[in-house]
């Protein structure tokens, strides 16, 4: 019965992550014009002229789609199972487009967000841990080291999912009518797109670890092993 929750519970968390892709594939759609004053373009006018900058935005949207879609699967259990192959690919897709384009790219436009410094710190801050979680999951594979390769594109994913969050968190602000002057708003979720993901996958690697070494709740005198294994 666990097994079965475990699954429909991964199950239903893939879809939410496929909608949401599709959801991002048809926001990236209207930017196939390249035309300058396309919804969030709008507000970068100041920027927009600034050769790097353009060429990072466009190689940054419409690479979007492909690491949400490779990230998740390197989460199936299935796929990992019966097309081990399959699992190497679209892993070796997901860290060359992290590391290579959406990650450097995902650098430069935090380098010019909205919102102030404070905004652009948390976005570059994030695309820094971005590539460096995802190299780090690389050297794991590479070295075999399957938990630690497991942890580290946790995090790494936790990052990509920022995408989806920071629409989610702009849309629930929105919806809350909370008094927030609109640059404090996005600073706000500029931070707590991507810090709420990473201390998500933290907790989910620290039960996996705890269900590794059999501890539960009622055993809090074995805890301190955890420290073990990080």
């Amino acid at each position: 019965m666990q097994t079965l929750f475990r699954k429909a519970g991964w199950l239903l968390t893939a879809m939410v992550i496929l909608y949401g892709a599709w959801l991002m594939l048809l926001l990236t759609i209207p930017y196939a014009a390249f035309e300058k004053y396309t919804d969030f373009l709008i507000t970068k006018q100041r920027v927009y002229p600034i050769r790097h900058w353009r060429i990072s935005f466009y190689i940054h949207v419409f690479v979007s789609i492909a690491v949400l879609v490779t990230g998740l699967a390197q989460f199936s259990k299935y796929l990992l199972d019966k097309f081990p192959r399959l699992h190497r690919f679209s892993g070796k897709i997901y860290a060359i487009v992290v590391i290579a384009f959406s990650g450097p790219t995902g650098l430069v436009m935090g380098w010019y967000a909205n919102g102030g410094k404070y905004a652009r710190t948390s976005f570059v801050l994030l695309a820094i841990l971005w590539i460096v979680f995802t190299i780090m999951g690389w050297i794991r594979a590479v070295q075999r080291r399957w938990p630690e390769h497991l942890t580290w594109m946790l995090r790494s994913y936790a990052l990509t999912l920022s995408a989806l969050t920071l629409r989610l968190y702009t849309l629930l602000l929105g919806l809350m009518h909370m008094p927030l002057r609109p640059v404090t708003a996005y600073i706000t979720v500029s931070w707590l797109s991507w810090t709420l993901n990473l201390l998500m996958a933290e907790f989910v690697i620290k039960q996996m670890l705890m269900k590794k070494m059999g501890i539960t709740a009622a055993s809090p005198k074995e805890t301190p092993q955890l420290s073990k294994l990080n």
